[in-house]
């Protein structure tokens, strides 16, 4: 039961699947709020089976064991991440007590599974793209922390199950946290290199930045990786932020956790069509100037509450 947990649902087959569905919402949505058509429902489906029938080139100069093993790292670092975030519950596949900086730590890899890939890939583009990869980690990791452990800080714990199972018995605490919520979900734009933080990808600069020399099942496995990143992603904000709807049975409770990340996906593709795309030293300086004391706001107003709870 537990390797079908892991390997079908909601595991590794589950996570493809709705990652790619996701994928699918996110483009369609996007592509409606701009007056477009958009990609039909079975696109991304169709993009990843046609990468993986495609011939495997890599260049000559490049590193032949990181070029191919970074896409498999990324893909299943952040795989692993999905089983400590409850889904239909307050309780996850996999949990103790500090799996939120676990989580945390290996939604990081993939980012840097990017840079090495795109370094290695001796590419003039794609190294630009790498080290664009690497900086842009450095300003908005910080602020996505700490949007995500100041709930854990009001909760009095660092397991993620526990953090949904306090908000959802003392829903009234959910208010405090909407700060972090917000800058939780910039940050997450920037995490999943989407509009207007695309700089590291940037294809009217620089081709398609650290994926620019990968093609066939590579970069399949590279694209799929993001599509489960976004997912994991709305699905520890959904957990942390949004623990509304528990309860009341799986079926009714996966229904919700469904319209949970539908909700927050359309978010980022509404937030991808109000804003352009921004340099990367403007990006910088927006995390680090603004993004981060306001993240320090909702530290500090936990920290507060927490104080009047314990009095």
């Amino acid at each position: 039961m537990v390797l079908f947990q892991i390997l079908v649902f909601p595991g590794v087959i589950f996570l493809a699947v709705f990652g790619m569905f996701m994928e699918f919402v996110d483009r369609k949505v996007y592509a409606r709020l701009q007056n477009r058509v958009g990609p039909p429902w079975f696109q991304p489906f169709a993009d990843f089976i046609k990468l993986l029938g495609k011939e495997e080139l890599i260049p000559e100069q490049a590193n032949f064991r990181m070029f191919k093993l970074m896409p498999l790292f990324s893909f299943t670092s952040v795989a692993t991440s999905f089983l400590y975030i409850p889904v239909w519950g307050t309780h996850s596949l996999l949990s103790f007590n500090g799996d939120v900086i676990v989580v945390l730590y290996l939604l990081t890899l993939p980012t840097l599974a990017f840079f090495i890939g795109g370094w290695y890939s001796t590419s003039l583009y794609a190294r630009i793209g790498s080290v664009r990869t690497l900086t842009q980690l450095f300003a908005y990791e910080v602020p996505l922390f700490m949007g995500i452990l100041a709930s854990a800080l009001l909760a009095d714990t660092w397991s993620i199950s526990e953090i949904t199972l306090f908000y959802s018995r003392h829903p009234w605490y959910w208010a405090s946290n909407i700060i972090g919520f917000a800058v939780s979900l910039v940050a997450l734009l920037g995490k999943l290199e989407k509009v207007p933080f695309d700089i590291p990808e940037a294809e009217t600069e620089i081709v398609a930045g650290a994926f620019t020399e990968y093609g066939g099942r590579h970069l399949a496995f590279f694209r799929l990786t993001l599509d489960i990143e976004m997912v994991v992603g709305c699905s520890l904000m959904a957990a942390v932020f949004l623990p509304f709807g528990l309860g009341f049975g799986m079926v009714w409770g996966f229904l919700v956790y469904l319209l949970k990340i539908l909700f927050i996906v359309m978010l980022l593709s509404l937030a991808r069509t109000l804003f352009a795309r921004l340099r990367i030293d403007q990006m910088i300086v927006f995390c680090w100037k603004y993004l981060a004391p306001v993240a320090l706001i909702q530290l500090l107003v936990n920290l507060l509450l927490k104080g009047v709870l314990v009095q």
